[in-house]
């Protein structure tokens, strides 16, 4: 029996990463790469006072997370990404 907490991330090398990429539909691909770009802008806009732009640039970033994850939700429910997530 393993224990998950005892399991140590291995990097996945280039050639499986492809071999793994290739067997997903491009628009999910695209929808994941827009999703991680999506929360990453979405975590630099944090604090308790922004500015009218930043606040705007927040909710932008927040509808992409948002379309972006309704995309990878569709393939499975498990593929959706938070801001605050570990990728």
């Amino acid at each position: 029996m393993t224990a998950s907490h005892l399991l140590v991330p291995v990097p996945i090398p280039d050639r499986i990463a492809a071999l793994i990429g290739s067997c997903i539909p491009p628009h999910v691909l695209a929808a994941e790469f827009d999703a991680h770009c999506a929360a990453r802008e979405v975590r630099r806009f944090r604090g308790p006072r922004l500015g009218i732009e930043d606040q705007a640039d927040r909710e932008q970033a927040l509808s992409e997370l948002a379309r972006a994850n309704k995309t990878l939700s569709a393939h499975h429910p498990l593929l959706a990404v938070r801001p605050g997530g570990a990728w």
